[in-house]
């Protein structure tokens, strides 16, 4: 019983410093912000921080991991549904409604502001997860094609398509970047597999 208490209490701390980061984003940019403004933001102690995360790359990065769970999950489930081209890609509508959702963090996120380090380790999660799909898609057959490839090119539009959309500030709908990123992805993935 205590140790349900003590994850709680962790739990809502992870997300306080969560919270006050993104906040922060908004307010500076991440690379402006220091973990001194963050455990001010948060009021917490710095020890508290650091028994959380090495950095504030490193609280960035956790957040992100979230989202790719979040996403991966999400792929599972349509993975499991069937075998159609509604089931590729899966993750993308979710992000897509996630950035919509948060739009002025993603803005603050990865716009001029935040620098490279935001923006490349949101590449490197999208990379992640086409890469899993590709692998997912190829399980058995020899490709001329290399998977790291279909998975650069595929997720590398994906991240473009996405800055694209969000410099936009957003004013296409969800459904609409999503099913251009659809229609653009799983032909390039299915030329690929040949």
């Amino acid at each position: 019983m205590k140790a349900r208490a003590v994850d709680r209490r962790i739990q809502r701390t992870r997300q306080l410093l969560h919270g006050s980061l993104m906040a922060l984003i908004q307010e500076k940019g991440f690379e402006a912000l220091s973990v001194q403004d963050i455990i001010d933001q948060a009021n917490v102690g710095r020890a508290t921080f650091y028994a959380h995360f090495d950095s504030k790359e490193d609280l960035l990065a956790s957040g992100i991991e979230n989202l790719r769970a979040s996403l991966k999950e999400r792929q599972r489930q349509a993975r499991s549904a069937g075998g159609s081209d509604e089931r590729l890609f899966a993750f993308s509508r979710e992000l897509f409604t996630h950035a919509n959702e948060h739009r002025t963090i993603f803005r603050a996120m990865v716009g001029k502001r935040s620098g490279a380090v935001v923006q490349q380790l949101l590449q490197k999660m999208l990379v992640d997860l086409v890469r899993e799909e590709v692998r997912g898609t190829w399980a058995e057959k020899e490709n001329e094609t290399p998977i790291e490839a279909v998975s650069q090119f595929i997720g590398g539009g994906l991240f473009g398509l996405l800055m694209w959309w969000g410099n936009g500030k957003m004013r296409m709908a969800v459904d609409d970047v999503d099913l251009m990123f659809r229609r653009l992805a799983i032909p390039s993935l299915k030329a690929a597999a040949r």
